[in-house]
C-alpha cells in the first residue's frame, strides 16, 4: 500500500492562492518530506468530532452562530471548507460512511439503528487499517457506532483512554479520532424546571430558522445549544494545547467537524441542509504545508463529503487509495486544490432512524438542492420516541394539534412533496419548493435524472427493503446489490411512476400491480399512496392485495385503502402482523400503523398485538418494542 510522498517541489507556486508563499513553503518542506518512506517522516492526523451540530451553529460559518475562538484560530492556521457534508443526517450511518469511504446504501449500512452489522465489501477494509499496516498508531476515543463489521486491524486502541500519547515509539506517526458528546442531542433533553437555568447566550438575540414557531421555548433551546457549542470550542482548544505541549502540533493535521447536522428539530434525522451541512476546519501544520497546497487562513467553497474523509487521510499519509471506495481526497498528494474548488455536488440519504422509517435521497449541485421523497405521505413529524424527548419537539406537535401553526412552521406535520427543489442562495431553510415553477422545469428534470442515475448505478439497496436484506443479502450486501441491479432499477422505476402525469402514471402502475415480482407490486402500491386521491381509480385492484402472499404488500395496500377508501382493512392488517418473520418486517408494518393512527385517526387495538412469540427473541430494548410502547401509550 505504501507510496512515497513526492518532494515538496512537485507542488508549483501556481497551486497556491498567494504565489509568493509557495517558495518559502517548498524550502521548509524539503527536509520534512525527504524521509517520507520512513513512517516517522509522515504527518500525523487528528480528527476532532463534535456530535450533532450543523455549520450554522458556529459564528465562523454563520454570523448568527456561537463564537468559537479556538476553532477560528485553527482556521487562521489552516483551511475552512464552507461546503462540507455528511452523507447521512444521523450518527451510525454517518460514522460508517466516514470509516469506510463508501456510500451506505451501496454497501448495506444505511439503517440506524442496525438490526445486524454487515460485512465490509469484499477486499476492502476500514481505512485506518491501511494506516496501521503502514506503521501508523491508530487510536479512537471512543465512539465507534459502525453498521459494518469492524476488522481486528482497524485500531491500535479504541477506548476512553485511547491517545496518541500511548504509542510505543515517539517516532511513530499517528491517526487519532476524538469525539466530544457535549453537543449531543441528549443535551437538549432538559425539563421545564431546568429551563429556569439561565443561558450564557441571550435567547432574545438568537435567530430562529424560518420553519420554527417563534416561542420562548424554541429561543431558549437554541440559546442553550449555542452554549454547548462554546463548550465544544473549549474542548477543541484542549486538544490543540495537548499537541502543542507534546511538540507535535506543527507536524499534525487537525480536522474539526460535526459528525452530521443537528440538533434542534428538523435537523438530525432529516436530509435537509440542517441535517447534512457540517462545519469543517483543517489546521495545517508548518512542516507539511505543501500537502495542503493552500494559503493559511483560506476558505474554499469546493464540496467535500464524508466519503472523502478517509481517502484524504490516506492521501496525507502518502498511501495508495484502496479499490472499492467512493470518496476522493481533498488534501494530500492525490488532491489538486483547483479541482477540489470546482467540486459542486453532494449526495445525501435518509432511511430508518431508530423505529421511524422513511426513504429520502438528495442531490445538491451548487446552490440548488433536489430532494426525492419516496414515501412523501409520511410527514417529517412522524413519531420517533427519542426525538420527542425534546421539549421543543413536544411543543411543536402540540401547536400543530391545536391548529396554531402558520406558514413554514406547518410543513413539518404535513405530507411532503414527492420531489422538491430549493434555491439555497435565497432559501437556506428549504421552505419554498420550486419543483412546480415552470422557470425551473429544466433544472428539475436535470437533477431528477442525475439523482436517478446515481441510485441505479450504486445500486441503492434500500429499494430491496431492509426486511428482505436481512434474509437474502446480509452475508454480502454489496455483491447482492451488484447481482440484483436489474431488479433494483425496476423498483426505482416503479416508484418513479408517481412523478408522471396521471394519465401516464395509472396505466404504468396497473401493469406493475399485475407483476409476478412482489416487490414490484410493493413499490407500485407506494406509488399509489404517493399519488393519493389521484390513484382512486385503482381502488378495486388494490383491494385484491389485502390477500397477497407477501405481508408487506398487504400492509402497503392497507396504507392506501385506509386513507382513500371505505374498504375494511383491519383484519388484513392484524393478520399481516402475525405473519411477520423478522423484526425489520414487523417494524415496517408498525411504521404504517403509527402513520395511519396519528395522521388519519385509524383506530387500532394494542391488545391485538399478540404476535411477539412468533419472532422470539425480540430485543427488549429494540425498535419494535419502542413502537409497541408508543402505541400502548407506555412511553
Amino acid at each position: 500500500m505504501t507510496r512515497l510522498i513526492p518532494p515538496a517541489c512537485a507542488f508549483t507556486a501556481g497551486r497556491f492562492a498567494a504565489g509568493f508563499l509557495a517558495f518559502l513553503v517548498v524550502l521548509s518542506q524539503l527536509v520534512a518530506t525527504a524521509g517520507a518512506a520512513d513512517p516517522a517522516g509522515r504527518p500525523n492526523v487528528v480528527w476532532i468530532m463534535s456530535e450533532d451540530n450543523s455549520a450554522d451553529y458556529l459564528r465562523h460559518f454563520d454570523p448568527d452562530g456561537a463564537p468559537a475562538p479556538n476553532i477560528e484560530a485553527m482556521a487562521a492556521h489552516g483551511v475552512t471548507f464552507d461546503r462540507a457534508f455528511s452523507n447521512a443526517p444521523v450518527c451510525s450511518v454517518a460514522r460508517t460512511t466516514l470509516i469506510t469511504g463508501c456510500y451506505a446504501p451501496r454497501i448495506g449500512t444505511q439503517f440506524h439503528r442496525r438490526y445486524v452489522s454487515v460485512p465490509m465489501p469484499e477486499g476492502l477494509q476500514m481505512f485506518p487499517a491501511y494506516l496501521r499496516a503502514a506503521g501508523y498508531y491508530t487510536t479512537n476515543n471512543s465512539k465507534e457506532d459502525y453498521n459494518a463489521v469492524k476488522g481486528s486491524d482497524v485500531w491500535s486502541e479504541s477506548s476512553r483512554k485511547a491517545s496518541w500519547r500511548n504509542r510505543p515509539e515517539e517516532s511513530m506517526p499517528f491517526f487519532h479520532v476524538q469525539t466530544f458528546t457535549d453537543s449531543h442531542e441528549s443535551r437538549l433533553h432538559f425539563s421545564q424546571d431546568q429551563m429556569k437555568e439561565p443561558t450564557q447566550t441571550d435567547p432574545a438575540d438568537v435567530k430562529l430558522q424560518a420553519y420554527f414557531p417563534d416561542t420562548p421555548l424554541f429561543r431558549y433551546t437554541r440559546a442553550r445549544y449555542h452554549d454547548r457549542m462554546m463548550k465544544i470550542d473549549e474542548l477543541v482548544g484542549g486538544v490543540i494545547d495537548q499537541l502543542r505541549e507534546d511538540g507535535l502540533l506543527e507536524n499534525t493535521f487537525v480536522f474539526y467537524f460535526g459528525d452530521h447536522g443537528g440538533v434542534l428539530p428538523r435537523s438530525k434525522g432529516y436530509a435537509y441542509e440542517s441535517g447534512l451541512h457540517v462545519p469543517l476546519v483543517v489546521r495545517v501544520p508548518d512542516q507539511f504545508q505543501s500537502l495542503a497546497a493552500r494559503e493559511l487562513g483560506s476558505r474554499t467553497k469546493g464540496f467535500v463529503e464524508f466519503v472523502d474523509f478517509g481517502p484524504t487521510v490516506l492521501s496525507l499519509a502518502g498511501l495508495e487509495q484502496p479499490e472499492g471506495v467512493d470518496g476522493k481526497p481533498f488534501l494530500g498528494i492525490d488532491a489538486d486544490p483547483e479541482k477540489v474548488d470546482r467540486r459542486d455536488e453532494a449526495f445525501g440519504y435518509a432511511d430508518r432512524f431508530d423505529e421511524k422509517y422513511d426513504l429520502v435521497r438528495t442531490l445538491r449541485i451548487g446552490d440548488f438542492k433536489y430532494i426525492r421523497n419516496f414515501e412523501p405521505f409520511y410527514p417529517d413529524g412522524l413519531q420517533n420516541n427519542y426525538r420527542y424527548k425534546c421539549l421543543a419537539y413536544q411543543q411543536w406537535r402540540e401547536l400543530h394539534q391545536q391548529g396554531e401553526l402558520t406558514g413554514a412552521a406547518k410543513q413539518f406535520y404535513e405530507a411532503k412533496p414527492p420531489e422538491a427543489l430549493y434555491d439555497l442562495s435565497t432559501d437556506p431553510d428549504e421552505v419554498n419548493n420550486l419543483a412546480s415553477d415552470p422557470q425551473h422545469a429544466t433544472r428539475l428534470k436535470l437533477m431528477r435524472d442525475q439523482l436517478d442515475d446515481r441510485l441505479k448505478s450504486l445500486p441503492d439497496l434500500s429499494f430491496v427493503i431492509e426486511a428482505v436484506m436481512v434474509d437474502a443479502a446480509i452475508n454480502n450486501p454489496t455483491a447482492f446489490g451488484e447481482s440484483h441491479s436489474g431488479h433494483i432499477t425496476r423498483y426505482i422505476d416503479t416508484a418513479n411512476l408517481a412523478l408522471l402525469p396521471i394519465e401516464e402514471a395509472l396505466p404504468g402502475i396497473q401493469a406493475a400491480l399485475d407483476d409476478e415480482d412482489p416487490w414490484v407490486r410493493y413499490w407500485a402500491l407506494v406509488a399509489c399512496s404517493t399519488l393519493g386521491e389521484a390513484a382512486k381509480p385503482l381502488t378495486s385492484t388494490i383491494e385484491k392485495f389485502l390477500l397477497d402472499v407477501e405481508p408487506l404488500v398487504v400492509m402497503r395496500a392497507v396504507e392506501f385503502l385506509a386513507v382513500h377508501s371505505d374498504v375494511e382493512t383491519k383484519p388484513s392488517m392484524y393478520r399481516s402482523l402475525e405473519r411477520a418473520t423478522n423484526e425489520p418486517e414487523l417494524l415496517r408494518m408498525l411504521n404504517t400503523i403509527v402513520y395511519l393512527r396519528d395522521v388519519h385517526g385509524y383506530e387500532v387495538d394494542p391488545e391485538r398485538f399478540q404476535f411477539l412469540p412468533v419472532l422470539t427473541p425480540i430485543d427488549p430494548k429494540g425498535q419494535v418494542i419502542r413502537r409497541l410502547q408508543y402505541l400502548k401509550g407506555e412511553n
